[in-house]
Order: C-alpha cells, then sequence, then structure tokens
C-alpha cells in the first residue's frame, strides 16, 4: 500500500496541512502569556528535533517505502523545529525593531537581513548538515525534501521583499511584530515569474521521474512541489488560503482580516515567513 503514489500524495498534502497548523497553533497560543512562553514551546520542540536527526541517520541506509517516508518525515521534522524556532522569535536576527528608513532597495535589503540573518544561516546550516548525512546514501529523500522546501522558502521570502500583491497577516505571532514594515505590498517583481518558471519546472521533472520509476518519494517530491507553486500562486490570486488555518488561531483572532496594507514601505508575513 505504502508503494501507491497516491497514499504518498494524501500523506504529503496531510503533513503540510496539519504540520503547519500545529506550529502556529502553539505560538499563537504562546502571545500573550508573559516573557518566556515562547521559549518554552521551542523547548517542548525540541524532541521532535532530536527524532528528525535521528531519523536521517537511520533511513539514509535503508531501503523501501518505510525508509522513503521515515526519510520525508525526518527532513519535515528538522524543518518544523527551526520554523518554530523562529516564530517564537528565539531564532531571527540582530535586529528586533521596525525597519529604520531606507532610500534605496539595498538599504533595505540589508535591514531586512539583520532582521532575518540567524534564521537564514540555521536553515543553510541544516540544508548542509542533511546533504552531508545522506551524500552517498541509499535514500536521500531527507536531503531532496529539505531542499524543496528550502528553495522555496527562499523564493517566497524573496518575493515578499520585492513585492506582492497578498500577504497573509493574521498568523505573524507577537516576538515577529516588527517584520511587517520590511516587505512590500504591491505588484509583484521581476522575480515572481521567475520562480513560477523554476518551480514549474521542477514540478515537470518530479512527473517525470514519477512516471518512469514509480517510486512514492517522487510522489512525495512532487506534491510538496506543487504546494510550493500554489503558495507562490497565493501571493497573487484573491484565493481564501488563510482558512486552511484558520483553526489554529485562538478564537478572538479568527475574523480579523487576512490581508492588511501598510503601503510601499511594507506589507505582512505570508507563508514564506
Amino acid at each position: 500500500m505504502l508503494d501507491n503514489p497516491w497514499i504518498a500524495v494524501a500523506t504529503a498534502l496531510f503533513l503540510w496541512w496539519f504540520s503547519t497548523g500545529v506550529i502556529l497553533w502553539a505560538v499563537k497560543r504562546a502571545d500573550g502569556r508573559g516573557a518566556g512562553a515562547h521559549g518554552r514551546v521551542l523547548l517542548a520542540s525540541v524532541p521532535v528535533l532530536v527524532a528528525g536527526i535521528a531519523g536521517v541517520i537511520v533511513t539514509r541506509d535503508m531501503g523501501g517505502p518505510l525508509a522513503i517516508y521515515g526519510a520525508f518525515l525526518s527532513a519535515l521534522a528538522i524543518w518544523g523545529w527551526i520554523e518554530t524556532a523562529f516564530l517564537t522569535g528565539c531564532v531571527t536576527g540582530p535586529r528586533r525593531d521596525e525597519m529604520p528608513f531606507c532610500v534605496t532597495e539595498a538599504q533595505r535589503f540589508r535591514a531586512a537581513w539583520s532582521a532575518l540573518a540567524w534564521h537564514e544561516l540555521l536553515l543553510a546550516a541544516g540544508l548542509v548538515a542533511i546533504w552531508a548525512a545522506t551524500r552517498g546514501a541509499e535514500t536521500t529523500l531527507a536531503f531532496w525534501t529539505y531542499a524543496v522546501l528550502f528553495g522555496a522558502r527562499i523564493s517566497a521570502k524573496l518575493n515578499i521583499f520585492f513585492g506582492v500583491p497578498r500577504i497573509n497577516a493574521q498568523f505573524l505571532p507577537e516576538p515577529l511584530a516588527h517584520l511587517p514594515s520590511y516587505f512590500r505590498q504591491g505588484p509583484v517583481s521581476w522575480l515572481f515569474p521567475v520562480s513560477i518558471l523554476g518551480l514549474t519546472l521542477a514540478v515537470f521533472c518530479w512527473i517525470e521521474r514519477l512516471a518512469v520509476t514509480g517510486e512514492p518519494a517522487f510522489a512525495l517530491l512532487l506534491c510538496l512541489t506543487t504546494l510550493a507553486l500554489l503558495e507562490h500562486w497565493l501571493m497573487v490570486l484573491p484565493l481564501p488560503d488563510e482558512s486552511l488555518w484558520r483553526w489554529a488561531l485562538p478564537r478572538n483572532q479568527r475574523d480579523d482580516p487576512a490581508i492588511v496594507n501598510k503601503g510601499m514601505k511594507g506589507g505582512g508575513t505570508s507563508n514564506g515567513f
């Protein structure tokens, strides 16, 4: 049954939706609970990181469907812990206030980098570590899963920096309340079609590999890349994507508007952050 590509697609869809919701649920409920609440959320999630690291090590020399699903889950666990570290405000960047007045795009970029630098470096370190752990291994799906997430997230962040029409804001936790000033809500930039083209080519690449091999690993990567492509389009298309995770918000925040417009100086947050 685990060899069935449709089972793999359903698994990836559920994990994408549920894991995102769980992280949002945890960090949003830590808001307003005093100093240290977000740190306790991150500390409680450490076993997830340990399980992810152990899973990458164990599955790299295994074969078969169990190794494939184990490697996929392990990469998601590591990625999810790093995202939790960011959303709790524990690993962000040296700048913790709103963006200062900037004249040029280079100044904006430096300011935005200073707000995210430690998180970006941790994401890159995770990519290098998983690559080193799985290089030459029988199962390398953990690396490819993390690589798809990494590439899509960097693309999303850059598009939000340069400008997109739609930016979800109600999922932003208190420790990251300063981030809306760093990003731009407006017409798409030159980067958006480049991102769409790159993700579309990756989707067709996984389709070709799945058609040739029938392996569920390529079905998992295909689903994950397609979701990344969809998330990019949702920065442009007026679809109520925020309703997918409305259940993760505290009850008093569920009716807040999904889109905020802070002018050309900044925007809000999106799935890319």
